[in-house]
């Protein structure tokens, strides 16, 4: 592992969907999440957490201290995989240790150490240990150094049902109706989408948080759409990230402040936009605050 961070980082990113959906909503029968009152659409912060996680773990598989505590289908409980980490990091079973010591406060942290050296996202993200009633230990929650918002779509998207039909029948009462049944995709057409992330030194160093994570992060993020693909969302990109690191662990400006600096404008606003061609997104670098440096990767 390399040093722990020291210095403060934000970051914005853009990213684009075409006939896609970006982040389906479950209370609504997986159809995009719509803000109703402004009509921009959404991606919520763990959809994006879940994305970098998957590329995480086909960049560093195998590789120890890269594991990831959060995983889809690993066909393991948390609960169960909270006490086998236990055991790897204290050598004793929880019922051994509640049978004999009652003082728990150096078992947790022992316990909160060996979490995030093992697993790259709670050391990124942080998270919520479970509270091991029976030894009476609660390794408590993980705050993480970095944080991602929500994504919000530039403008309001359209909602579009698109019907899609199927030949072959799966029950007989399917065949009594005929060779064909339809179902519907939900999709917005166009959406264009960004994000902001901030990375905290002080918390990095509770968790080892270091500056290789931190760049495999920002690689991941580059690429976090790349081994997403599925056909309702075939057509997702990251057009653009961009980094401002403070040369100070405080910070040097205002995070509202360097994202005021990403001008994203629609070059005809009469005709829908359709393409990431049809806006123009520049980065003001010039006259940056003391203490604050830029870097836009494309």
């Amino acid at each position: 592992m390399s040093d722990i961070i020291k210095n403060r980082v934000h970051f914005m990113g853009i990213f684009d969907a075409k006939n896609s959906n970006p982040n389906g909503d479950p209370d609504a029968g997986g159809q995009p999440r719509i803000d109703p009152m402004t009509g921009l659409c959404l991606v919520t912060d763990a959809c994006l957490k879940r994305k970098i996680r998957n590329e995480i773990s086909l960049m560093r598989e195998g590789v120890p201290g890269y594991k990831l505590y959060i995983e889809s289908n690993c066909g393991e409980t948390l609960n169960a995989r909270d006490e086998e980490n236990f055991e790897l990091a204290t050598g004793v079973t929880l019922k051994k240790l509640a049978e004999y010591k009652q003082d728990h406060s150096d078992v947790d942290d022992i316990l909160r150490k060996f979490v995030c050296g093992n697993y790259y996202d709670v050391r990124t993200f942080g998270g919520v240990m479970t509270r091991f009633q029976a030894a009476k230990l609660n390794s408590g929650m993980i705050r993480g150094p970095v944080q991602i918002s929500m994504a919000e779509s530039v403008l309001p998207v359209e909602l579009n049902e698109v019907s899609v039909a199927r030949t072959i029948v799966a029950t007989e009462e399917e065949v009594q109706k005929g060779n064909t049944t339809f179902g519907q995709k939900a999709i917005i057409p166009y959406g264009l989408f960004t994000f902001t992330g901030s990375i905290s030194p002080m918390l990095a160093r509770a968790t080892g948080f270091s500056e290789e994570d931190q760049t495999l992060l920002f690689d991941a993020i580059m690429n976090m759409f790349e081994h997403d693909q599925a056909a309702i969302r075939n057509q997702m990109a990251l057009r653009k990230l961009v980094i401002f690191t403070h040369d100070s662990a405080y910070g040097n400006a205002p995070a509202h402040k360097l994202y005021e600096r990403v001008h994203i404008q629609q070059i005809d606003p009469s005709k829908p936009a359709r393409n990431y061609s049809d806006f123009t997104v520049e980065v003001d670098t010039a006259n940056l605050p003391n203490g604050v440096s830029i870097e836009v990767r494309d």
